[in-house]
């Protein structure tokens, strides 16, 4: 698992272990900050290189080994 801050996810690169229509890899360009200031971070949107498609994943999830890679490999 990697430990990861919310804060810090900004422009960040990852690598999807399994890739679709091959998008491999993405770059975090946006966190989802919540109108409330006391709620947390949830979502993080993750813009794919390749297609330039952008899709809303949950921040947790990028902790998963399976799922994600931390930078571009």
């Amino acid at each position: 698992m990697n430990p990861l801050n919310p804060k810090k996810l900004l422009l960040t690169k990852w690598t999807a272990k399994r890739p679709v229509a091959k998008n491999k890899h993405f770059l975090v360009t946006k966190v989802h900050y919540p109108e409330l200031p006391d709620t947390k971070i949830e979502f993080v949107e993750l813009e794919a290189i390749y297609s330039k498609q952008i899709q809303q994943v949950a921040w947790r999830d990028l902790q998963d080994d399976n799922i994600w890679v931390q930078g571009w490999k």
